[in-house]
């Protein structure tokens, strides 16, 4: 039965279809204000009469504490000026910043699909990358420019494409080369600005640091970027005056956007709330550009920290998928965004943003998988306990009123706790039905993803009695979140057991379709395929983290494995693999077969950088810059 949210009355602007509704991009462009009332067309409350409950028992009711969402269209975008000035811009930095978390290795292909996620998401600007710190960087950036930087909806949302670089006239050069294809481009460059980072990194005065700023700002605007963001590194530690005197500088040099990062987590939410309110109210020209947040979570404060920025002027916040990102990662773009949906109308002054909340879980699927980091289970929004309830008082109030224990129904970002449509999928479902509740979770597949899924799913139909949500996201990781094939598990076969050592006999086709056998021991089932495996692909590595988990209750649980591997020899390879680590994904009922895919994914996904940096080119790509802006 779908829960009735609202205290006293339903208004018909608040009652959903309960049949699945496929989100275009154009979606995207409908911004959800709560509890604001339409100004357009004013709908009659209805009173919780018996007819009329029964009426709203046939719809799903959106039941956060902001039950009545009213679309309001995206402003027009201009790069240094918002024309309502409750709305916030949404700056995804996950392939930037977010790949910059150890062991969170993308492939072009899976920031591609990420990009396009990101789009579908409704953010505003994504940061593609660092287009100068390594060649196939470069390449990423540019192709999600040309693809994801091109695609106009309906009503004329495009997200801004962004790319990083460091005040040197190469670097801003190299950024604006991979961005120029988008219709929005936009180069973001920074320098530091804190006593320490001067001193002791730059060896700059202010002076120089000034100059340098101001002829990097005019630099990039004189190559034909018209949306500059300039970032002042270290602006929580910075001195004031210094920043009010840089920023000045930058603006009368054609900076449209300034970013003011916590780059090490220092600030607490009234010291950073109070910077931004100090740097709007001193900085001159400052009412010709957008001030952005960009803070990290080394003390757990990224969010309220930003939140707080938003609250005292910035109207650009800089956020990551999940969180991720360098050291203890970055503000989360799902606690953020959720916060303003379910908060700012009622304390932060009607802020509101452009994100289509119902794409968020499927997107922190998505960058989970990829990346290989797990969310924690308690991680806010999007962890698997953020809307499960154990205690016998949670679930007595939840059983009689939703609003009892959960601000947010799970379903508000895209995750549908339960089968509304009754479909319980067996060995006997067809693919209709399989394709329909794939939607129902958010999934989107070509035909051939679909047929392969499918395929999977009547495998694990014939040895379960049924098939739970848990189980197809499980699939659909383990044949969609893949890299590009190079190998491919075809056979394995096993002994194991305590009265002698292991053995593994594997199978495995390469990219021509050619069958090559292995066979090895090991300590133990698991290692002596993976030593079987090693065999075939010839690749020395270091498995550096090894995690098995249960999709589902039971003996008959589908089992996801997750692997990290380190390229073992650096002499062999260029510098540029050699400082990675490579993660990889499989799923399966065996558990020594969803550990082989795992392993195998891993190493596909090592195998696909290393032939984008052939030995000949390895000095070029051996030093990749990393940063923190």
């Amino acid at each position: 039965m779908a829960a009735v949210c609202t205290p006293h009355t339903i208004s018909p602007a608040a009652i959903v279809s309960s049949s699945p509704v496929r989100c275009s991009h154009s979606q995207s462009q409908l911004l959800f204000r709560s509890n604001l009332p339409n100004r357009r067309h004013h709908s009659p409350s209805l009173p919780i009469s018996a007819p009329n409950l029964r009426a709203a028992t046939r719809a799903r009711v959106l039941c956060s504490q902001n039950p009545n969402p009213s679309p309001t269209r995206r402003p027009n975008y201009v790069p240094n000026r918002i024309s309502d000035p409750n709305y916030v811009r949404i700056f995804d930095t996950t392939l930037r910043d977010g790949e910059q978390s150890p062991g969170a290795s993308l492939t072009s292909k899976e920031k591609l699909d990420i990009a396009r996620q990101l789009a579908k998401l409704g953010v505003d600007i994504i940061e593609a990358g660092f287009p100068a710190a390594s060649k196939d960087d470069f390449e990423a950036v540019k192709m999600i420019a040309k693809e994801v930087g091109n695609f106009v909806d309906k009503d004329g949302y495009v997200p801004v494409i962004c790319g990083l670089s460091r005040c040197n006239e190469k670097d801003i050069k190299t950024a604006w080369e991979a961005v120029k294809y988008a219709k929005r481009p936009r180069v973001h460059t920074f320098i530091a600005t804190s006593p320490i980072h001067m001193e002791h990194k730059l060896r700059k005065t202010k002076e120089q640091v000034i100059e340098i700023a101001r002829s990097m700002v005019s630099y990039a605007r004189s190559l034909g970027c018209q949306d500059v963001e300039f970032s002042p590194e270290d602006a929580g530690r910075s001195e004031k005056e210094f920043l009010y005197q840089i920023l000045g500088e930058v603006i009368k040099a054609g900076a449209t956007t300034l970013n003011i990062p916590d780059t090490v987590g220092y600030t607490v939410p009234t010291e950073f709330g109070q910077l931004i309110a100090d740097i709007k109210s001193n900085t001159p020209g400052i009412d010709n550009v957008i001030i952005s947040t960009h803070c990290q979570n080394d003390l757990g404060l990224s969010t309220a920290n930003t939140l707080a920025g938003a609250s005292r002027g910035a109207r650009q916040l800089e956020v990551t998928i999940n969180g991720i990102g360098e050291r203890a990662g970055n503000a989360s773009l799902e606690e953020v965004v959720m916060t303003l949906n379910c908060r700012g109308e009622h304390v932060l002054g009607g802020l509101y943003t452009g994100i289509n909340p119902r794409h968020i879980y499927m997107t922190s699927k998505m960058v989970s998988e990829y990346t290989g980091m797990h969310v924690q289970p308690h991680k806010a929004i999007v962890g698997s306990n953020a809307f499960a309830h154990e205690s016998g008082i949670h679930q007595d109030g939840m059983l009689k009123d939703k609003r009892t224990y959960e601000i947010i129904c799970p379903e508000d970002i895209g995750y549908d706790r339960s089968n509304e449509a009754g479909i319980v999928l067996g060995k006997l479902s067809g693919r209709h039905a399989v394709k329909k509740q794939l939607e129902q979770l958010g999934y989107e597949l070509d035909d051939v993803q679909l047929e392969t899924v499918f395929w999977r799913f009547k495998g694990v139909a014939d040895q379960k009695k049924r098939v739970t949500d848990a189980d197809l996201r499980a699939l659909v990781s383990d044949e969609v979140f893949q890299p590009e094939v190079v190998w491919k598990l075809h056979d394995l076969q096993v002994t194991c057991g305590t009265l002698g050592l292991s053995t593994a006999t594997v199978k495995l086709i390469d990219a021509d379709g050619r069958e090559h056998i292995a066979c090895s021991v090991g300590t133990g089932p698991v290692d002596s395929a993976y030593k079987a495996v090693d065999l075939i692909v010839k690749e020395p590595v270091t498995l550096v983290e090894y995690s098995m988990n249960a999709v589902t209750e039971g003996i008959d649980a589908i089992a996801t494995t997750r692997v990290a591997i380190r390229v073992e020899n650096s002499d062999t390879v260029t510098g540029e693999i050699s400082q990675r680590t490579f993660s990889g994904i499989g799923a399966g009922m065996d558990i020594v077969v969803s550990s082989v895919k795992a392993y195998i994914g891993a190493l596909n996904k090592m195998l696909g950088f290393k032939e984008r940096f052939p030995l000949e080119v390895a000095a070029e790509s051996a030093e990749r810059t990393a940063v923190s802006a």
